[in-house]
């Protein structure tokens, strides 16, 4: 819609009728409503008003009787007006479904990866624990079994085995594997273990007495006061 507008409002800076005089484009936009409304559209093979009223509205041309000998010239000229006006923005919604559907042949391809790993959308899972915004965009890498159509895949569920295995292509993306994947061979030095302090414990816990909240090394960390069993209050702890 907006290429439609942008093309035709540019004729409509330019347009003078017969006598030379311009009108404001704004006054000649019913004529792109109108051609809008009265285009066919490859969706769903008929005009948009033919679907939603039923029937196709009437042309100013309809309502003038063509056996007069004489036509009234403010008539003529209305009709004139509306037919170039008419005709422009059906030219201008031609051209902008043809550039729209170059834009898209050149940027999109049918998909074709039968037999590839995929990860899969996580908007697919109502299942899902944690809050929403702490999980994963895409889960598992999932094998595409076959194409249904052009604009889905089926692929073999492992985890969700309950979940409809067909998922819309805009919903999964190709799984890349990790370097550690690509490059099995490759010498990965070891990672040094972290430093646990171990420390005397009275014994096992008998019971949690309260708890806090405080912040170490920039991190927020909750601690437990615990009591030991048969040990005294004064054997409490304050254990992470």
């Amino acid at each position: 819609m907006e290429d439609i507008l942008r093309r035709f409002c540019a004729y409509g800076m330019e347009y003078k009728d017969q006598e030379g005089y311009t009108h404001a484009w704004v006054t000649l936009l019913p004529a792109v409503q109108l051609a809008f409304n009265t285009s066919q559209h490859s969706t769903t093979g008929k005009t948009p008003a033919l679907v939603e009223k039923g029937w196709n509205p009437l042309l100013p041309v309809d309502h003038l009787k063509k056996n007069l000998l004489t036509i009234h010239p403010t008539a003529k000229d209305f009709h004139e007006m509306w037919k170039r006006a008419y005709d422009t923005a059906a030219k201008c919604i031609a051209e902008a479904k043809e550039y729209n559907k170059q834009r898209w042949d050149n940027s999109h391809m049918e998909p074709d990866f039968k037999g590839d790993q995929v990860l899969v959308s996580t908007l697919s899972f109502n299942n899902l624990k944690g809050p929403k915004k702490t999980r994963d965009s895409s889960v598992w890498p999932f094998t595409i079994n076959n194409l249904v159509g052009k604009k889905a895949g089926e692929v073999k569920l492992t985890e969700f085995s309950r979940k409809h295995p067909v998922f819309p292509v805009g919903l999964v993306k190709p799984y890349f594997q990790t370097e550690d994947g690509k490059f099995p061979s490759r010498k990965k030095n070891p990672t040094p273990p972290e430093k646990v302090e171990v420390e005397d414990s009275p014994g096992p816990v008998r019971k949690i007495i309260r708890a806090r909240k405080i912040r170490i090394n920039g991190r927020d960390q909750r601690q437990y006061l615990v009591r030991f069993k048969n040990q005294t209050a004064d054997k409490d702890k304050w254990l992470a």
